[in-house]
């Protein structure tokens, strides 16, 4: 038994139906704050521009401040950025993501020792 490829805990805090924060916002997130661009941030993650903007609506739509604000485009060009609020939930979701993977590193080494090995 033993040797596997590096497990990954991924984290999903779900607030009720439909209502949550995972690995794929706090990436999305990440991106809009890298590239100041909903749709760029989408591209890095291959998923759609309509489907960047559904999560971003979602997540202003869940929190009681929106976590990201946006401009249409034109003669100032368009763009968008994390709020403040925005900031503090991601910075939040990162440290409890590396506090959980610190806290289960014991049992996930336990697990994964047993993973049969593909040949």
């Amino acid at each position: 038994m033993g040797g596997a490829e590096t497990p990954q805990l991924r984290i999903r805090l779900v607030f009720g139906k439909g209502r949550m924060i995972g690995p794929g916002k706090a990436d999305l997130l990440d991106g809009i704050a890298e590239t100041g661009s909903i749709a760029a941030a989408g591209r890095r993650m291959g998923m759609s521009y309509k489907r960047a903007w559904t999560l971003v609506e979602t997540m202003n739509d869940m929190f009681a401040e929106p976590l990201v604000e946006s401009a249409r485009g034109g003669a100032q060009g368009g763009g968008a950025r994390l709020t403040e609020a925005g900031v503090a939930i991601l910075a939040a979701y990162r440290r409890l993501e590396a506090a959980s993977v610190e806290a289960a590193a014991k049992e996930v080494a336990e697990i994964t020792a047993r993973i049969r090995v593909e040949e």
